[in-house]
């Protein structure tokens, strides 16, 4: 196991003016005497404490304002009409948090991990170390792991926990990198050689007698969401197991206080991150993954603070007992941070869970940037400006990211098909899988490259994550098998929906359930069906050529060709088929015809 950084914590408070908050809030009913409680004698302490906890969860390295719907949140108004608002942006993040800590001697913040990984240029170009400084200085005092710390493998991870500067592009700068000043937390991710956590699997914050433990784990299915090469020697646990495991450990440490931070999430009933996650029932607005873990996680975990789904939902959810407890996510990119305040028992140790109450806060721009941030950003910008400010392409309007089959999908498709067939000319099509689309492109500038134009920067926002572009032989029974397991196994629940190159046409009948869903005799590359048994070259990130994302079929492809990585791909295409005077134009995202 590794250890937890043994720096000492350089904390810099510089609290400002409070400004009003947007907030949702669920609270359990709190019915405690004032005068029980230590703010009215600091130094003589009540019986009970309030603790501030402060979260927040897939950041994803977007230090600066992210674009687009990425970079906005919605907010229910009281007449039932939704409001739009900018949020995001670690200047304004810092900005919010240290406003939020004032008044509150017992804070301590913490994470759901995926803070770093598919992370925009600025920080991704770097291997994440502005975000882990940036990191530092909002001062996160613990954060699980999430499947996109292990992008780069476990030794990446634990450079980025210990510091040291990178095994192959070495220092950015003439300072060492000196890694997090606060622990990961890896309780169920093992070394298959040890057996033993990667990371420390639990951390206890302490103040003046008050303990919290905090337990980090990810997703058991980080494998099928992680290249094979990052998560290679390592197993992943059962989340609801590995969390009772050591609510055990730390009880017996006489820990009675703990959090869960666990990378797995749900799914709410509003796409408003204040909608009343609690109506009608205890956590009927949520569904997926969580709420099973959320109910069977042992009741002496206190509260879960939750991430990867990118949601935004502050819920009670019953554990084992029946008794509520808070379950929250804070969306991600850095737009929301939730308020949790836990109320300590000192006569017991415990938190008094009729006292729990919890809000999410919008990260809004229209508060003073935190000048450390500001400095920190403006240093690694200089650094990334030559690389990042190269224009790569011209398109005539935005393109778009979101919906069953996005515009921006099926761009990067045929960059994929167009590569494929200067490797192969009998390639016959691309397949993309959409959580490699990690943003969209807008036709507004964001620096002074002017309107349309597209730089590398933008282009590495798109497709951080390196992937090479793999072909492989495919039979065509294959091919229609793996556009049924889009929407059936593992991807039922969530279809993920695969985006196809131009050329390849089908009908999903959202109708229907499971692989019906994919109606076969609609499947037409080129306008012909496909034939079961003819062989078709197939374009695709190495994630899929593994079977990634629920979609085994794809793992079964035969005479592999590896060519160059994803993004250098795109920036070819968008080159090769856009000028200031011809833009391209956004595709139309008319190839899968959808049934409702």
């Amino acid at each position: 196991m590794s250890p937890v950084p043994r720096r000492v914590r350089r904390r810099t408070y510089a609290f400002l003016a409070s400004a009003a908050g947007l907030a949702t809030a669920a609270a359990l009913a709190t019915a405690l005497p004032a005068d029980a409680r230590e703010e009215h004698h600091p130094h003589h302490p009540g019986r009970y404490q309030d603790v501030q906890l402060l979260s927040f969860n897939d950041l994803h390295g977007n230090l600066e304002p992210p674009s687009g719907s990425s970079g906005r949140v919605s907010e229910l108004q009281p007449d039932g009409t939704t409001k739009t608002i900018d949020a995001g942006g670690v200047e304004y993040l810092a900005t919010h948090l240290r406003q939020a800590r004032e008044g509150h001697p017992y804070s301590v913040t913490a994470a759901g991990g995926d803070l770093i990984g598919a992370s925009p240029l600025l920080s991704g170009l770097f291997h994440d170390e502005p975000t882990v400084e940036a990191l530092n200085k909002l001062d996160l005092d613990v954060t699980s792991v999430g499947n996109h710390e292990f992008d780069e493998g476990a030794r990446e991870l634990a450079r980025i926990q210990n510091g040291g500067c990178h095994p192959k592009d070495g220092c950015y700068t003439d300072q060492e990198f000196e890694g997090a000043d606060f622990p990961y937390l890896a309780a169920n991710v093992q070394d298959d050689k040890t057996g033993k956590p990667v990371l420390s699997p639990y951390w206890v914050w302490e103040k003046n007698g008050v303990k919290i433990g905090f337990i980090g784990v990810t997703l058991e299915g980080t494998p099928g969401v992680v290249s094979a090469e990052g998560v290679k020697g390592l197993s992943f646990k059962d989340e609801t197991e590995t969390i009772n495991k050591y609510a055990k450990v730390l009880q017996r440490q006489g820990v009675q206080s703990i959090v869960a931070l666990i990378h797995e999430g749900g799914y709410p009933a509003s796409g408003s991150y204040n909608y009343d996650c609690d109506s009608p029932g205890a956590g009927d607005g949520i569904s997926g993954p969580i709420v099973d873990i959320a109910k069977n996680v042992t009741p002496a975990v206190d509260a879960l603070v939750t991430g990867h789904t990118h949601q935004a939902y502050v819920c009670t959810v019953p554990d084992p007992s029946g008794r509520p407890r808070m379950v929250t996510s804070a969306s991600s990119f850095g737009r929301l941070y939730t308020d949790t305040t836990l109320t300590y028992d000192r006569r017991t140790g415990d938190i008094v869970r009729t006292a729990v109450n919890s809000a999410n806060h919008v990260v809004t721009r229209d508060v003073p940037k935190a000048r450390d941030i500001t400095d920190l950003i403006g240093k690694w910008n200089t650094l990334a400006a030559p690389i990042g400010n190269r224009p790569i392409g011209y398109i005539s309007g935005d393109i778009g990211n979101t919906g069953t089959e996005s515009p921006m999908g099926d761009l990067v498709a045929d960059a994929q098909l167009a590569h494929g067939r200067e490797l192969d000319p009998r390639t016959s099509l691309a397949l993309m899988n959409p959580g490699g689309v990690r943003a969209g492109l807008t036709y507004a500038a964001k620096g002074a490259e002017g309107d349309g134009v597209v730089t590398y920067a933008e282009g590495f926002t798109v497709q951080p994550f390196a992937n090479t572009v793999n072909l492989v032989d495919l039979t065509g029974a294959q091919l229609v098998q793996a556009l049924k397991e889009q929407v059936s196994g593992p991807n039922e629940a969530s279809p993920r929906i695969l985006q196809p190159s131009a050329g390849l046409t089908y009908t999903l009948d959202l109708t229907k359930s499971g692989a019906d869903r994919v109606v076969t005799d609609s499947i037409r590359l080129d306008g012909a069906p496909i034939d079961p048994a003819a062989t078709y070259r197939v374009a695709m990130n190495a994630f899929l050529a593994g079977g990634g994302d629920g979609f085994p079929s794809l793992g079964q492809g035969k005479n592999p060709l590896v060519g160059t990585d994803d993004l250098a791909a795109l920036v070819k295409y968008l080159t090769a088929n856009s000028t200031p005077a011809s833009p391209l134009a956004p595709p139309a995202a008319n190839r899968i015809t959808i049934i409702k």
